[in-house]
């Protein structure tokens, strides 16, 4: 028996039915070019009764036929059916086998493949069956020391953590949403100061006179100056609202037009969510079908601007503003301008600003 070199081969090894494939496309390729081949041997020397030149043309044409495969599976170990199915013949090293061993090969195959009722191909695909090794390895890879492995990427395996639900923030709603008003806080008031007290009056030391005073009488004392209270601090009065901005008017080609004084939703057949509040409802009749059943949403947010979004309709909706188009992204709002044209599949609305 050869001696075989330890098997070094990292990649896994071929399975059955992708080289039944690669096979079968092999032999069509080059079954194809030999029939060309002997076509046009037949009209141009058999038929002229030149019948060594037609041979000696169509054994030709095996004959490189066959040199490419093996010059190309010895060197780069695919052939055309090999490279479609992601596999390759390499030595047991990894290594290509070489065009000796390829060639070698190639004639293996070649005669099991004659036209023996099958026998030929049966036998092949037996002994690949009955490998020991479990590589599947016939007759013609043992007597080639070859293996036949696949070298298709293997597909990245998805960490389970990465794999958990993530949140959905509505963007939409945070930006319809009125801003929080924040209450002023009030300081509380500040307490006046109370008059002091006078001290009590003093009794005279003992063995001094107690009668009246000859004396002057003792001038009154300073009164504490007057404390003025400080003024009471108000609430400040709350804003005015300003003044509400031209309202916005769509059209539809159509014909309907409306100014917009809540959520709209339009569509084939638009149907709420839950509880939305809708105040707009726009049945669009599209000719070809590409207006979606719920496709799109537009609203007046606080800011006084007109949004619309597509509701991740089939055909997607596009805005045109000043002859540019460019498509809106499913679930992420966009604000419109005056004049601007929005496209729901075949149909369109237009945008206009009613300043005041």
């Amino acid at each position: 028996m050869i001696p075989q070199p330890a098997a070094t081969v990292t990649y896994p090894a071929a399975e059955l039915d992708r080289r039944f494939y690669a096979f079968v496309l092999d032999r069509l390729l080059a079954y194809g070019l030999l029939a060309v081949v002997g076509y046009v041997a037949w009209r141009t020397l058999l038929a002229e009764g030149r019948t060594a030149a037609g041979v000696a043309v169509v054994v030709s044409a095996v004959l490189l036929v066959s040199l490419a495969h093996g010059v190309l599976l010895g060197v780069a170990g695919v052939s055309p059916g090999k490279a479609v199915a992601g596999l390759r013949v390499v030595g047991l090293d990894g290594a290509p086998i070489g065009v000796p061993l390829a060639l070698l090969r190639v004639l293996l195959l070649g005669f099991l493949t004659l036209p023996t009722g099958g026998i030929g191909l049966a036998t092949l695909a037996w002994t690949a069956v009955t490998a020991p090794d479990g590589r599947h390895r016939g007759v013609h890879d043992l007597l080639t020391h070859a293996v036949v492995v696949d070298v298709r990427p293997v597909p990245a395996v998805v960490d389970a953590t990465d794999a958990r639900p993530r949140q959905i923030v509505n963007l939409t709603a945070l930006r319809l949403l009125p801003a929080p008003r924040t209450p002023m806080p009030v300081p509380a008031p500040v307490a006046a100061p109370t008059q002091p007290l006078s001290p009590p009056p003093s009794r005279p030391p003992a063995g001094l006179p107690t009668g009246p005073p000859t004396g002057p009488p003792p001038s009154a004392p300073p009164s504490a100056p007057p404390t003025s209270r400080p003024p009471a601090l108000t609430e400040p009065a709350p804003a005015r609202p300003a003044a509400a901005p031209g309202a916005w008017r769509v059209s539809f080609d159509t014909g309907e037009e409306f100014v917009v004084e809540g959520l709209a939703l339009v569509g084939r057949r638009p149907e709420p969510r839950g509880d939305e509040p809708v105040r707009h409802v726009v049945a669009l009749p599209s000719s070809d079908i590409s207006v979606s059943k719920t496709h799109a949403q537009f609203q007046v947010v606080p800011d006084g601007a007109l949004v619309v979004m597509d509701r991740g309709s089939t055909n997607g909706s596009v805005l045109v503003r000043q002859g540019v188009s460019r498509p809106l992204s499913a679930g992420r709002p966009a604000t419109l301008l005056d004049g601007d044209t929005v496209c729901f599949g075949d149909r369109t609305m237009t945008v206009t600003r009613e300043h005041r």
